[in-house]
């Protein structure tokens, strides 16, 4: 634990913050931002998403070619949503905690391509790259069919080229899978705590892969140095990234035209409770941002994180957004969620979407087993550790003092029967059977 955090004692901030003592002793908790409502910073913008969208609809005969598996949705790489009521039954009886409303899942474990979240903001991040290193050669026009990007001489074009990433896994497997695909040379630099099935993977999807013994933190550092001293390096920076962000944005509007055509209604009467694993943010952030250009104030978003990780709780509470760690308070930052094991968070997503979040709540590793493996037994869905984050959402949403002041303070009590509670499974459509089996025993 720092003696001085920020130029304050520990004794000082906990004055200031008493919510911060029961982050300190691990415990679970919903803790509501104060930010939430204020004026944005105009950090990322609307239209930062709309030509993400325009981007990856251009990409779309690219994707197709190079990755029959996005065939059926025409290049376009999305996730279906679940309704998942035995789940919802299960949590109410577990937790003794009354769930009111319908509870659905977001399935990005089964986005195409890698199998997570990352596949958004980490896909897209690449295209833009392929498309303005392609565009400034004079290869290829934006009304052309991207398609020819699946051609040898576009590999070659590309190989001159090195992409760079640091991830704890997911974001690596999206980069490499897709970069190397391309052509570009790219390079996966990976903490201590990635699988190593996705080292594997990549590796065998032609990509290079960079072990620290090290957290995350130090392998984006050591990432960022390497790739910006190569002339054709672009570096994919998860802590920083206005690309990542805007990618992972797109989601919003997909998810309302997914609601949509299932007749599902997101109004004053009808409120959505949006639950999101995190760990650097960049993902939920941008989701975040999405959903509130989507459904506006009817939408309420809250982060998820591991007790031993709560890098954004804590940069939301004491106001330093990145300039906090987790170990400035005595947490070790170990978790069984590789995901979410993330010591600092983003420098961007605070300032782009620190006042969209309703609140933060962190959660206890054997959680994330239990969960997985009821999801599976009740409605045979399969996720990772990590992507289970979400599901304890609507136990603390009504089963705390904190959720109940939040649904008073938003005039939302008596709507509850007509909530949708959407727990986002950001991963798992990739993990190894044997792996996922290993998950799956550990209750």
């Amino acid at each position: 634990m720092a003696e001085k955090i920020a130029g304050k004692s520990l004794a000082q901030w906990l004055r200031e913050l008493p919510d911060l003592q029961p982050v300190i002793d691990k415990k679970e908790i919903l803790w509501l931002n104060p930010r939430y409502g204020e004026t944005g910073r105009g950090v990322v913008t609307a239209s930062d998403v709309t030509e993400a969208e325009a981007r990856l609809r251009r990409f779309a005969p690219y994707l197709e070619t190079a990755f029959p598996e996005t065939r059926a949705a025409h290049g376009l790489i999305e996730s279906p949503v679940y309704p998942v009521p035995k789940m919802r039954d299960w949590l109410e009886a577990s937790s003794g905690t009354p769930i009111p409303g319908r509870l659905m899942m977001k399935a990005d474990s089964e986005l195409p391509v890698s199998g997570s979240i990352k596949a958004r903001g980490g896909i897209y991040e690449v295209l833009k790259t392929a498309e303005q290193l392609a565009v400034h050669a004079g290869l290829l026009s934006e009304t052309d069919d991207y398609a020819k990007l699946a051609h040898p001489d576009f590999r070659r074009f590309f190989s001159k080229y090195a992409l760079a990433v640091g991830s704890t896994g997911n974001l690596g497997l999206s980069i490499g899978i897709v970069g190397s695909k391309l052509g570009f040379r790219t390079t996966v630099h990976m903490s201590h705590d990635a699988r190593q099935w996705k080292k594997d993977l990549l590796r065998e999807k032609g990509a290079m892969v960079r072990e620290y013994p090290d957290d995350y933190s130090v392998a984006i550092r050591e990432g960022r140095k390497k790739a910006l001293s190569d002339p054709y390096g672009h570096f994919i920076d998860d802590e920083n990234s206005k690309d990542l962000f805007a990618g992972y944005a797109t989601a919003g509007m997909r998810l309302k035209k997914q609601f949509d055509a299932a007749g599902i209604k997101v109004d004053a009467h009808h409120p959505l409770f949006v639950y999101l694993p995190c760990g650097v943010g960049g993902g939920p952030g941008g989701v975040t941002f999405g959903l509130k250009q989507a459904f506006g104030t009817y939408v309420h978003a809250f982060f998820v994180e591991p007790t031993h990780a709560p890098c954004f709780l804590l940069g939301l509470m004491t106001g330093l957004d990145d300039q906090v760690n987790v170990k400035d308070f005595g947490l070790d930052n170990q978790t069984a969620a590789d995901g979410l094991a993330v010591p600092k968070p983003s420098a961007l997503v605070g300032k782009a979407a620190g006042h969209l979040i309703s609140g933060c709540m962190t959660i206890d590793d054997r959680r994330l087993f239990q969960y997985l493996k009821s999801l599976w037994d009740t409605e045979g869905h399969r996720i990772e550790p990590s992507a289970a984050a979400g599901l304890i959402g609507p136990e603390l949403l009504f089963g705390t003092k904190a959720g109940q002041k939040y649904l008073s303070d938003h005039r939302l009590t008596g709507k509850t029967d007509q909530a949708m509670h959407l727990f986002w499974a950001t991963g798992g459509g990739m993990v190894p059977p044997e792996e996922w089996k290993t998950y799956y025993q550990q209750v």
